[in-house]
């Protein structure tokens, strides 16, 4: 069965160019009337452009239902407005893509606190900003898919990229608890980490293996991420026409009780077997370690 998006509405942010705008395009050839939204800058940050409205007057041409909104989404008041503006317009906010992003990459001794909160305030604070907004609105109409936009480097890490890494994990540990409270009100949140050759990514790979990586590759997975029968609390990585699944597991352990065994040198001595995979667990709530840790206490 067709995924379609008839009588949604969907906010991207970011959606000027490069994955965002891929995702756009798409939502709304699928039915979504979508809310473009791009403050129009550069990689770093600097400037605006007109971005979002080419956007729109693209989607216009395809004969989708869009409009352009240029708000910074590290400004809250005008990403409260934005997200009024869209169910003032539409009647709802049914799916939110929390894309926007900057780089400014350097080693960490090298980044300075005011850089390294830049991409924090972007990223992180940017999905939370936007999140916010239409959470309510999501919670209250019983409906809502939010899919925010981490990264392999906030994952698993990638040098030079410290401010970018730990936003992007913000981001995973953000949706691993609204995961949890949308779950009744059936607002589902989920994670992309995509692989793309994009602006942002210009110059981090040889551009003849970025022709493999284009964003239009990885809009599918958001589609999906974002449709009524998505799952919900997932992190899913794309590109390239390949898509997987990222868990986060937790190995069984050893338990050296409370007494005298209890030292760093026998989790020296252990480390391997504390290291098996053999058993380990993809958990799903913090709740469900504490259960892990006692059934090791009564074993």
């Amino acid at each position: 069965m067709s995924i379609r998006f008839d009588g949604k509405v969907a906010i991207i942010t970011g959606a000027g160019g490069g994955l965002g705008k891929e995702h756009a395009l798409e939502f709304a050839r699928r039915g979504a009337k979508v809310v473009v939204n791009d403050l129009g800058g550069n990689v770093d940050g600097s400037g605006a452009s007109d971005a979002a409205n080419e956007v729109v007057e693209l989607i216009k041409s395809e004969g989708g239902e869009a409009i352009a909104n240029g708000a910074s989404v590290t400004d809250r008041p005008a990403v409260q407005a934005m997200v009024d503006e869209a169910h003032e317009k539409w009647g709802s906010v049914d799916i939110l893509v929390n894309n926007a992003g900057i780089l400014r990459d350097k080693t960490f001794h090298n980044v300075t606190i005011d850089d390294f909160n830049l991409v924090m305030d972007v990223h992180f604070q940017g999905t939370l900003n936007c999140t916010h907004a239409v959470y309510p609105l999501m919670r209250e109409q019983g409906y809502g898919r939010i899919v925010s936009t981490s990264s392999s480097s906030g994952v698993y890490g990638n040098f030079g990229q410290s401010n970018y890494g730990a936003a992007k994990m913000a981001i995973v540990g953000l949706a691993n608890t609204l995961k949890l409270e949308g779950q009744k009100y059936n607002v589902f949140s989920n994670v992309i980490t995509p692989v793309a050759y994009t602006r942002m990514t210009h110059g981090l790979m040889p551009e003849d293996f970025g022709k493999n990586l284009q964003p239009e590759y990885v809009t599918p997975a958001v589609i999906y991420l974002a449709s009524e029968d998505a799952p919900n609390g997932v992190i899913m990585a794309a590109g390239a026409g390949v898509y997987s699944r990222i868990f986060v597991h937790e190995t069984m352990g050893i338990n050296l009780g409370t007494g005298e065994d209890m030292t760093p040198e026998n989790i020296s001595a252990s480390w391997d077997k504390i290291s098996d995979m053999e058993d380990a667990r993809a958990l799903q709530n913090g709740g469900e370690q504490t259960i892990k840790f006692f059934e090791l206490i009564n074993k």
